[in-house]
């Protein structure tokens, strides 16, 4: 699969116009990654309207307008899309209904297609292996017999997974038999799922690409990723991976970019096993926690590039400017006391993210270290030295 030229006409259309400094930005969802967003946008000149259920969020913060309402509320979502120029998200699990709703009012960049996509598992799997990407093997189900027939393809051991509102290893088990698929899927609730065969793999990465309103497409190098507990610890990049690798897993994001017709920036999340095949994992149609090492290592953020994507302007270099690494801060961190903030800003090469959340509590996001150094192999060791300094006492 060969990389598209980054100059190539949009879909043989007529090149969008762009969205200009001082236009209203919607982001549906109000998380971190919104929050993020809002301030690249408003550095940028554009002010930031975000809708999500819940108030003093972390989008919320920052924005210009926060607006508090269901997802499900269609007079308050089509409310919400009068009020600007076009809608992103940083949350997938957005009812289509509602990106319909706001299509006919302003555009969507990622488009409802795109969501609707990789909202569900076994849409995006199906989608994926239809076109001609590397995913493991594997089978939907939705009934008993979908179940006999996944013990024969794929086979076990394998993953079950929730076909929806899986994140963070939520709604995922390890199956290695045929009763311990069937215990699962009966305890899960008898879900439509998806039954992944498990594969041995050698580590994960993940690529950070966008494509343009315009037409451009780009992506970022290699990210090397460690998981704890299914959640993101710790991304460096560059990954020491062969140049040949990161290659193909940039052409592949650039190949589901375009078969996707995603206008924003996507994550490929991949294994790759240890003779060197890539497999993707998953797809986050948005800016992504292993993308956020950028905002403090490369020429363009992850989110400052969406935002370019979405308003159609050009692109940002991607440039790396030193190798990074970027490590997560659970609520863990807080329990007993308030972390020890200023030994970390003591370490030279140290950024601190927090993310404005008032509740830690174990396994959630509060924010993230970011630490440059002259290798990969430094920039992770001062992140993880900065880290185990905000827990001494």
């Amino acid at each position: 699969m060969s990389a598209p030229s980054p100059l190539r006409g949009f879909g043989g259309q007529a090149r969008p116009k762009p969205i200009p400094p001082g236009a209203a930005l919607g982001v549906l969802g109000s998380g971190q990654l919104g929050r993020m967003f809002a301030i690249a946008a408003r550095r940028m000149g554009y002010r930031v309207h975000t809708f999500s259920p819940d108030d003093d969020s972390p989008t919320g913060q920052v924005a210009d307008l926060e607006v508090t309402a269901s997802y499900e509320d269609l007079d308050a979502i089509r409310a919400f899309a009068g009020g600007v120029d076009v809608v992103t998200f940083e949350f997938e699990n957005v009812p289509i209904e509602a990106i319909d709703a706001i299509e006919a009012i302003v555009p969507v960049r990622p488009t409802g297609v795109a969501l609707h996509t990789a909202q569900q598992r076994a849409r995006e799997k199906t989608f994926l292996r239809d076109h001609g990407f590397p995913v493991t093997p594997f089978a939907s189900i939705a009934s008993e017999a979908d179940l006999e027939a996944a013990l024969r393809d794929p086979g076990l051991p394998g993953v079950l997974k929730t076909a929806s509102f899986g994140y963070d290893g939520k709604g995922q088990s390890l199956v290695p038999s045929a009763g311990a698929l069937r215990e699962t899927w009966s305890r899960m609730g008898r879900p439509e799922a998806v039954l992944e065969r498990f594969i041995p793999f050698d580590r994960e990465v993940s690529v950070v690409a966008a494509r343009g309103a315009g037409g451009w497409t780009t992506s970022y190098g290699l990210i090397e990723n460690v998981h704890e507990r299914h959640i993101l610890d710790v991304s460096v990049t560059p990954a020491s991976l062969p140049a040949k690798v990161e290659q193909q897993a940039a052409d592949i994001a650039r190949g589901v970019l375009d078969a996707l017709d995603v206008v924003g920036v996507l994550c490929v999340e991949f294994f790759l096993t240890s003779d060197g095949e890539l497999l993707i994992n998953e797809l986050a149609p948005r800016p992504h926690n292993s993308g956020h090492l950028t905002i403090d290592a490369c020429m363009t953020s992850q989110f400052e590039q969406q935002v370019r994507a979405v308003c159609g302007l050009p692109p940002g270099s991607v440039e790396l400017l030193r190798p990074a690494a970027m490590a997560n801060l659970l609520g863990e961190l807080w329990q007993g006391a308030e972390p020890d903030w200023a030994a970390a800003f003591a370490m030279p090469g140290v950024h601190l993210h927090l993310y404005g959340k008032t509740s830690p509590r174990p396994g959630r996001k509060m924010g993230h270290l970011t630490a440059l150094g002259a290798t990969s192999g430094q920039a992770r060791a001062i992140a993880l030295e900065a880290r185990a300094a905000l827990r001494r006492r």
